[in-house]
């Protein structure tokens, strides 16, 4: 069975962990690290995907600023949304070329993980045919967007467990108009253990890839495995 290294590197800048992605990117390219999956919390931002624009982030450089918000241009698929405390983020850097080389089968298998998360907290989630993501009822828990370079992935999913909703009424979230967002603990109408959950989700990646996860340390991840981050971020 592939084994795929599992490094939860708590609450973090976004410039941080996307400079951490692509320099796992690099290595698992390279063959000089198995497959990774990164788990983390942002601090606020707002993240654009290729196929977004700015017309879709309806707060104000003023209100950004007051309310501490980051906002990044960045190389995956999808449109604008939102990171933020409460929120588990999910990067798989998985090579492709190990499972099948097929895109829209590694998004619905992400979705997969997603809804059986939910299922083990008797929620029932679905697809909506027209858009990548994870919905319960009109309302969507989780956000999916990917970058895949030489069959290897980067970036991933956005669930919402106890995240503070009101960042997206300032988006028009993935591009979506008329539908709404939710998380898990307004679905189960209480706090729930962000920890908790990181160990169903790395469960049902287990399940779903069918893989062993070695959890690791993320100083144990970058040293042993010699990830090489830019000047400018490897000291936050």
């Amino acid at each position: 069975m592939r084994k795929v290294l599992l490094s939860d590197i708590g609450t973090t800048d976004y410039a941080y962990a996307w400079e951490l992605q692509k320099a796992i990117h690099q290595a698992r390219v390279s063959r000089k690290i198995p497959d990774a999956v990164i788990l983390t919390e942002h601090f606020n931002t707002y993240t654009i995907g290729k196929s977004g624009g700015d017309d879709h982030l309806l707060a104000s450089d003023q209100e950004l600023r007051e309310k501490n918000v980051e906002v990044y241009k960045i190389d995956r698929g999808g449109d604008i949304t939102y990171h933020g405390p409460g929120q588990i983020v999910c990067y798989p850097i998985i090579d492709l070329e190990d499972y099948y080389r097929d895109v829209h089968r590694y998004l619905r298998d992400l979705e997969e993980v997603v809804i059986r998360v939910l299922g083990q907290y008797g929620i029932i989630a679905h697809r909506e045919p027209e858009y990548t993501g994870v919905w319960v009822g009109s309302e969507k828990i989780c956000a999916i967007g990917v970058k895949v370079s030489r069959w290897v992935t980067m970036h991933g999913f956005a669930f919402n467990i106890n995240t503070d909703l009101s960042y997206f009424g300032r988006i028009i979230p993935c591009g979506i108009f008329h539908k709404g967002v939710t998380s898990l603990s307004q679905l189960l109408g209480r706090a729930v253990d962000m920890q908790e959950v990181k160990k169903v989700v790395a469960l049902k990646f287990a399940d779903v890839f069918q893989t062993e996860i070695v959890p690791v340390g993320p100083e144990q991840l970058i040293e042993e495995y010699q990830i090489v981050m830019e000047k400018e971020h490897a000291s936050n």
